[in-house]
């Protein structure tokens, strides 16, 4: 940031620190940089920071504002140069901007939740009809039989990979309805007919 050392004796060695905008200097206490010294004025200049420099802009002091021995009113500092407000010695030691940006991270969109087919089964993301039958270890990524990346190996068993990420991928435990077997169904009937017969043979 632009920065201007003070070199008159009993005020040496102190910097003053720029900021953007306008920066007053005087022996005003309220100035933004307070010099106590009865050769300044109450405001004597101002020092405006933008994108383009420093400009100094003399506020109508008493004893005047120079650059290089040279009385101003206004005019752009440049790094190197002496600046004297009444008897006191400012050297412009730089006049370079620098604007941080602060960075605001991305949030990710939250992915759309699975969609669950009429059969219970979850759906594939690219394919809506087809069931998801594996999910990716690193990304979560859910695919059907039709996405999944396979890698095979030479005297082993295949690999499954995820296509966004090409880390692992295990199947997925699909649940499916148990099927009664014919014999369960003809053990069923015969157990209702039995009781049906019961109920008919108890005396009334």
């Amino acid at each position: 940031m632009a920065r201007l050392l003070i070199k008159t004796e009993g005020l040496a060695n102190r910097t003053l620190e720029l900021r953007l905008g306008v920066n007053r200097i005087g022996r005003d206490p309220d100035c933004d940089f307070f010099i106590s010294h009865s050769t300044v004025s109450s405001t004597h200049c101002e020092l405006v920071v933008s994108n383009d420099g420093v400009f100094l802009r003399d506020c109508d002091s008493t004893n005047g504002t120079f650059i290089n021995g040279d009385i101003v009113r206004e005019a752009w500092l440049m790094p190197g140069q002496e600046v004297k407000l009444g008897d006191v010695e400012l050297f412009v030691e730089n006049t370079e901007i620098n604007i941080a940006i602060p960075q605001f991270e991305r949030a990710e969109p939250a992915p759309p939740p699975p969609v669950v087919l009429p059969d219970g089964a979850i759906s594939c993301p690219r394919h809506a009809q087809a069931h998801a039958t594996y999910k990716c270890t690193h990304c979560g990524e859910l695919m059907c039989n039709a996405c999944i990346h396979i890698m095979r190996r030479k005297g082993g068993s295949p690999l499954f990979l995820c296509r966004l990420c090409s880390h692992k991928c295990e199947p997925l435990q699909i649940l499916t309805p148990k099927k009664k077997s014919f014999r369960n169904l003809l053990d069923t009937v015969k157990l209702k007919f039995n009781h049906a017969l019961g109920r008919e043979n108890l005396p009334k």
